[in-house]
């Protein structure tokens, strides 16, 4: 068993070799190895340069607990309304349970219990705090 070394610029290669004489092997010392460069396609997009995802979405999602259970989740809600006040009108409206938990990274999210998305959508749309375009929901 023979081992080859071919150093191109930075590059090591070790390739086994199993068969052949040393003959054959000086073709391969003959071959142009290429890296490919690390390329990241997102490098140029930044968030705050570009036109795309300024749109404030809110998102409604589900949660599956264990069974029959789940959990539908708000987020993405301005900051400016009060979290409380839309989560009791909710809870009295879709006669469930809620609460609004605090994110480290999606900030407040309201929590309700079953499956409400197409409720909430309709409430937030009627009750006009959202437009019905800037909803995403999720799940299923």
């Amino acid at each position: 068993m023979k081992f080859l070394i071919i150093q191109n610029s930075n590059l090591q290669i070790r390739s086994r070799v199993l068969f052949g004489s040393l003959d054959q092997l000086s073709f391969m010392s003959d071959l142009d190895v290429q890296i490919p460069t690390t390329f990241d396609p997102f490098a140029d997009a930044n968030a705050e340069d570009s036109g795309a995802g300024t749109k404030e979405y809110v998102h409604i999602r589900i949660q599956q607990r264990n069974g029959r259970k789940s959990l539908t989740t708000v987020q993405g809600l301005k900051k400016e309304f009060s979290y409380n006040k839309i989560l009791k009108d909710l809870k009295k409206e879709f006669c469930c349970n809620g609460t609004v938990v605090q994110d480290p990274e999606l900030g407040q999210v309201i929590q309700l219990q079953g499956d409400q998305r197409k409720n909430v959508s309709t409430f937030l749309v009627q009750a006009g705090i959202v437009k019905k375009d800037n909803i995403k929901i999720h799940g299923f």
